[in-house]
């Protein structure tokens, strides 16, 4: 089930991705729109190593706790520096909105909200 869900919360991400990208071209310009997308690939970055994390220390029914790789734990605690940087780059230098890049930054909330509502709906 927790695979499926994850599976389902990627996609979405996709989609939400696509979808605002496009609207935010509609609205502010390329610029925006790249610093959208690069809000929106952070933010699937960041659902997808929590999921790593999760299954690391035994997310999955069948798997047994194991240590994370020093590497993904170093990561997590340095994940917040990378996505100031990366939203600092899109905005200084390429010009983007500070707003496009933070609602970029909500994508995998969405898709996490849709992936509930889904299951919430299908198990009716």
């Amino acid at each position: 089930m927790y695979e499926l869900s994850i599976a389902r919360i990627t996609r979405f991400t996709y989609g939400l991705g696509a979808a605002g990208a496009l609207v935010t071209l509609a609205l502010s310009g390329a610029p925006s729109a790249v610093g959208f997308l690069i809000g929106a690939a952070l933010s699937l970055v960041s659902v997808r190593s929590w999921s790593r994390l999760a299954e690391a220390l035994g997310g999955g029914a069948d798997s047994a706790p194991k240590r994370p790789a020093a590497a993904a734990m170093l990561f997590m605690m340095l994940r917040y520096l990378v996505i100031a940087g990366a939203a600092y780059v899109s905005m200084k230098y390429l010009g983007s909105a500070p707003a496009a890049v933070l609602v970029g930054l909500l994508v995998s909330f969405a898709a996490v909200v849709l992936d509930l509502l889904f299951g919430t709906v299908l198990s009716k």
